[in-house]
């Protein structure tokens, strides 16, 4: 059988892999660019949390276009916008031009979540979706994994703006890849066998019933989309904090060299990358034994993102830069074993007519941390010139985020939209 559905996968783990390099970027090269335009940390912080005003924003509306549009479609206009933006960022003169740039870099941005969501459902059947989507998504942290030591070197090399106009063009290349190879669904490409189509049709995880389908008000508004949407605050919370400041942390707090931070955060990114790979399998895994979705979500959650919560957490606390890289080396490994789960939630519980724009309503609300995130840890580091408490802070927002999937997530009733569409039709 040709396996198009995973060619597709391929295309999108390249793609996540290409954002996290890009989104990345400044993080790595930030101590270069403040010293360069004369940023504070406040000010920095302010331009790491103004792309997520424009992300979370463009989450929905990404959704939203997918849905109406198509995930194909979308995604083409995203990748091209946001490389394009990534380069001119290399182009800022001061604080309020790069405050612009990141924010439209982040709107264009924004529909890659959800988009990959939208496509994966298209192309999987129900039993394979978290697994896809978790190999679709490890390109993300393997992305953040390379951004140290590339864009690292080439600012030490070259300086920031070239550094910024080099990882442009990786974008632009793949852009023709996913334009020839790929189709919106699995009926209209070329290639795709009649057996692979009868799979993907044949194991659906809601029936796709136009005439049921509810308001989004009505799907957000289900207990297992709240516990997805609050947990996904949490995740995010910790995993900007550390795309946007650990490695400032590293040489604000520890006084590592630009070359030395830029090594020295490949390991949580590798471990991360290792992680998404995993979570889908390990997702889909505890679905097969126990027979239910939503409980085997539920305990994946509870305990990945508990691990995570407690590990940063610790993290600002010790005394040594190896303990303080080995705890949010873990912390990330374990965040990153969740990542498919959010997204495995949705697929259960949600059709795909409404996919995109409830995917993208609940990823806007969970990119809302970083919106607030960055911010907050650039106010508390300027005034208590420590790292120490936005750490723990961090870890506290995420084990807030457990106890409410502990209380949300209902495993005894799996398929609790498909019950109320019941009461529609009857």
């Amino acid at each position: 059988m040709t396996n198009i559905r995973w060619r597709i996968v391929l295309l999108l783990f390249i793609a996540g892999f290409i954002n996290y390099l890009d989104r990345s970027a400044l993080s790595v090269a930030a101590p270069a660019v403040a010293k360069d335009l004369h940023l504070s940390p406040a000010n920095l912080g302010l331009v790491f949390s103004t792309f997520f005003i424009g992300y979370a924003l463009f989450n929905f509306i990404g959704g939203w276009a997918a849905d109406r549009w198509g995930g194909k479609n979308v995604f083409s206009g995203a990748m091209l916008l946001w490389s394009l933006l990534c380069g001119a960022t290399g182009l800022a003169t001061g604080f309020g031009s790069l405050l612009t740039l990141r924010t439209f870099f982040g709107m264009a941005e924004g529909p890659l979540a959800t988009t990959i969501n939208k496509m994966v459902n298209n192309w999987f059947p129900h039993k394979e979706s978290a697994t896809a989507f978790g190999f679709a998504n490890c390109g993300l942290p393997l992305g953040g994994a390379v951004a140290g030591p590339v864009v690292g070197l080439m600012t030490v090399a070259f300086g920031w703006r070239v550094a910024f106009a080099g990882v442009t063009l990786l974008g632009l290349i793949w852009l023709v890849f996913w334009q020839f190879l790929t189709t919106d669904k699995p009926y209209q490409h070329s290639k795709t066998s009649e057996a692979e189509r009868q799979l993907i049709a044949s194991d659906r995880a809601v029936a796709e019933d136009p005439a049921s389908i509810r308001s989004l008000g009505f799907y957000i508004r289900q207990p297992a989309i709240l516990a997805a949407m609050i947990s996904y605050f949490g995740y995010s919370y910790i995993l900007f904090f550390f795309l946007t400041w650990f490695p400032s942390f590293l040489m604000m707090d520890r006084h590592l060299s630009l070359k030395s931070m830029s090594l020295a955060t490949v390991l949580p990114w590798v471990l991360g990358f290792i992680g998404y790979a995993l979570s889908g399998w390990i997702s889909d895994l505890f679905f097969r034994r126990t027979g239910n979705a939503l409980r085997a979500r539920k305990q994946v959650l509870i305990t990945c993102l508990g691990v995570a919560g407690v590990g940063v957490a610790l993290a600002g606390m010790v005394t040594t830069t190896q303990s303080a890289l080995a705890l949010m080396a873990c912390a990330v490994f374990a965040l990153y074993l969740s990542g498919s789960t959010y997204w495995a939630v949705i697929q259960d519980t949600i059709p795909n007519a409404k996919l995109g724009s409830v995917g993208g309503c609940v990823h806007s609300v969970a990119n809302c941390a970083g919106i607030v995130g960055p911010a907050v840890t650039g106010f508390l580091v300027q005034e208590s010139h420590t790292f120490v408490s936005a750490f723990a802070l961090a870890g506290g927002v995420a084990l807030a985020s457990v106890l409410a999937v502990a209380i949300l997530l209902r495993p005894g009733s799996s398929s609790m939209v498909n019950a109320a569409r019941a009461r529609v039709t009857s």
